[in-house]
């Protein structure tokens, strides 16, 4: 029986860029990977090993480069929208470009030394085609905690659970996020900020009864405060678990802590504006 390609997509990995503009007083610095994905009609390379209509990953490649020093950016969705068009411009056989840009944020400490601002890091996945441009901002590993107003309790038993009931209990997680705007912002950065502040705000102020009803309070509270059209958000519960002291005699007040990697459970929705 004869085959058919029910789709197909190429592009270019883990392109690092690091660009350094510099001003009179100060530097500015940014550190970004690039993934670019082409889809579209390339039946032609894969079944007959035909060559014309593939734009090469190594020129993918180079095009980072050459627009990031043509196109100097303040925010990665920024310049994810001119990789993509300058992209689908290049490669006529192209439907869809897909560029994912992930940058590790850098914090400043004098006009030109930095410091890694931990593990978080800005993400934005730009999908373009024939029609137009698709934005989603977003970002991963904002590492949070909070000691207090916290609890999970009135869960179902049966004969396979061990966990105990608690109504104050460490909170901690890695929120990832990425969202849509309901409109195009005039400064992707200020409405990066925006969003990451009301996250932050509202994990810290909530009365958590779960990390699903945190997770939810601080979607809601983002499409309602902000030109949001829906977010997802991911929290994986980092668990810190109460060391039992008795062995030794000591009373743990609620103060002692081991905390643990794996297994952990992971929590996830999508909230969107009515």
């Amino acid at each position: 029986m004869p085959a058919t390609l029910i789709d197909n997509s190429y592009g270019k990995q883990a392109v690092r860029l690091v660009t350094v503009r510099r001003g009179p007083d100060r530097h500015a610095l940014k550190d970004v990977m690039v993934a670019i994905r082409f889809e579209g009609d390339f039946v032609a390379a894969y079944a007959d090993g035909d060559n014309r209509e593939v734009l090469p990953t190594d020129t993918m490649k180079n095009t980072v480069y050459a627009l990031a020093a043509e196109h100097p950016f303040d925010d990665v969705e920024d310049f994810g929208l001119a990789l993509s068009d300058h992209y689908l411009q290049a490669s006529p056989r192209a439907s869809t470009v897909r560029v994912e840009l992930t940058e590790q944020l850098w914090e400043p400490f004098d006009p030109h030394a930095f410091r890694r601002a931990g593990s978080e890091r800005r993400t934005a996945v730009v999908t373009r085609d024939r029609q137009g441009a698709q934005v989603r901002a977003g970002l991963a590993d904002l590492v949070v905690m909070k000691t207090a107003q916290s609890a999970f309790e009135d869960f179902p038993r049966d004969r396979y659970t061990t966990l105990k009931e608690t109504a104050d209990r460490l909170l901690a997680t890695a929120v990832q996020a990425s969202w849509t705007y309901a409109h195009p912002p005039e400064d992707f950065g200020q409405a990066w900020q925006g969003v990451r502040r009301v996250l932050l705000a509202t994990f810290a102020a909530h009365d958590s009864r779960s990390v699903q009803h945190t997770l939810y309070a601080m979607g809601e509270a983002v499409v309602e405060a902000l030109d949001v059209e829906e977010i997802h958000i991911a929290m994986p519960n980092l668990h810190h678990i109460p060391v039992d002291l008795t062995p030794f005699g000591l009373e743990n007040r609620n103060e002692i802590f081991v905390a643990t990697a794996e297994p952990y459970g992971l929590i996830e929705g999508t909230v969107r504006r009515k």
